[in-house]
């Protein structure tokens, strides 16, 4: 009975990996994206991994919730090696990337806001890429820095994947145009201009 549960297991995480693989994938067709196909993977890998509750929340607090990015950031500038900093800046890049992608409309009842989450997670992988080519990791460098050029893109591709799995429907255009304002993402102006309203004429001020 038990050799069945853990083939089960197996089964379904290996169906969740796929589940999600062609999910980003038919976002980023969908939006024409422009990611590597080893991007596509790592944000796919990211998405299942964090359907274990212990990736996402913080062990050490009262409930469920994750760990604050400053707090992240700060055992990264405070690790002793090279490769325990790496671990820190890609569970800093990895949540800050996830939050926003997926919950950025309620961000704005948090303390902070998505642009927070984009300039965190955007200079966590830009490091992460520093970091990995000395070390001679090529393969990773290349994902960690379009990781960290395309951060808002990457947020618009976890966005409809979000949309897709909760159908939702209900739009709040102000939040629309807030994240939009607030990080120049082109699936925010999108969606604001199929609702009759066009964000370029009012220009965009990134903070």
């Amino acid at each position: 009975m038990s050799n069945d549960s853990g083939h089960d297991k197996l089964i379904t995480r290996t169906g969740l990996r796929e589940f999600f693989h062609d999910s980003v994938t038919k976002a980023v067709v969908n939006q024409k994206q422009d990611f590597a196909p080893e991007t596509v993977f790592y944000i796919s890998n990211l998405l299942t991994d964090f359907t274990h509750t212990a990736n996402l929340f913080d062990k050490h607090s009262e409930g469920n919730t994750p760990q604050p990015l400053v707090a992240i950031y700060a055992d990264a500038l405070e690790a002793s090696t090279r490769e325990e900093q790496n671990q820190c800046l890609k569970k800093l890049g990895d949540l800050a990337l996830f939050i926003s992608g997926l919950f950025s409309y309620s961000l704005n009842r948090s303390l902070v806001d998505v642009d927070y989450y984009v300039s965190m997670g955007g200079n966590a992988y830009s490091y992460l890429a520093t970091n990995t080519r000395s070390m001679g990791g090529r393969a990773f460098c290349d994902i960690y820095n379009e990781l960290a050029d395309k951060f808002v893109s990457a947020i618009d591709v976890l966005t409809e994947v979000g949309d897709s799995m909760n159908n939702r429907d209900n739009r709040d255009i102000m939040r629309l145009y807030e994240i939009w304002l607030r990080t120049g993402s082109q699936l925010a102006a999108e969606r604001l201009r199929r609702e009759g309203i066009d964000p370029v004429a009012t220009g965009y001020s990134k903070h």
